[in-house]
Order: C-alpha cells, then structure tokens, then sequence
C-alpha cells in the first residue's frame, strides 16, 4: 500500500520547536520530491518547504526561511520538518506530499500524508 505517515506534531510555546516526520511506504522516498505543506483555520493550503529528489535542493518559503529546515534520511524512507523559532501565526495542519520535482503548489502532488496538528501558543 502506498501512503505517507506523518508524526510529530502537538502544542508548543512560541519560540519552540518542533520536528516533523514523513515517513513513506510503498514507494522509493528517494525517488521523489517530498513537499511540505500548511492549512490553516479560514486559509488556503500553502506550501512551506521543499526537498528535491535528484539534486538534494532544499526550497523554503520567506516566512519560515532561517527558521524551518527540511531533510532525508532515504535509507529510513523518512522526511523531516525541523521547525525553529515557532510563532503563533504557524498554527495549522501540517502535510508532507510526494512528487518528482518540488512545485509550491499542491496541484499534481501524487501521495499526501494524512496531516499533523501543530499549534503554538502560550
């Protein structure tokens, strides 16, 4: 069976940290971009972060950039989100998708993990 799992999310204060991790099955991680994506409450999905498959290129939006890091571990099948320096404003669900190259927009992605709660708040 083909699926991405998702783990990782909860509450945390502002200024904590999180991390994120996609793991998948029924298909070679490696072989795919593994895109990370937001939905928030009365918000559009966005995209967040990026890690291509065939140059190791990783993609971040300005407003997470410095703060959030995306990586691999392909011999695990797994992706991770480390989330630094967390603000109130990055409440939302959290997805990992899959496709093979990274695109901002989740039109064409062909898996998606089932999404993780991530909410800062004091």
């Amino acid at each position: 069976q083909v699926q991405l799992v998702e783990s990782g999310g909860g509450l945390v204060r502002p200024d904590g940290s999180l991390t994120l991790s996609c793991a998948s099955s029924g298909f070679t991680l490696a072989d795919y971009a593994i895109g990370w994506f937001r939905h928030a409450p009365g918000k559009e999905r966005e995209g967040v972060s990026c890690s291509s498959a065939s140059d190791g290129d990783t993609y971040y939006q300005d407003f997470v950039k410095g703060r959030f890091t995306v990586s691999r571990d392909n011999t695990k099948n797994t992706a991770y989100l480390q989330m630094n320096s967390l603000k109130p404003e990055d409440t939302a669900v959290y997805y990992c998708a899959a496709q093979w190259v990274c695109n901002w927009h989740p039109t064409g992605y062909d898996y998606w993990g089932q999404g993780t709660q991530v909410t800062v708040s004091s």
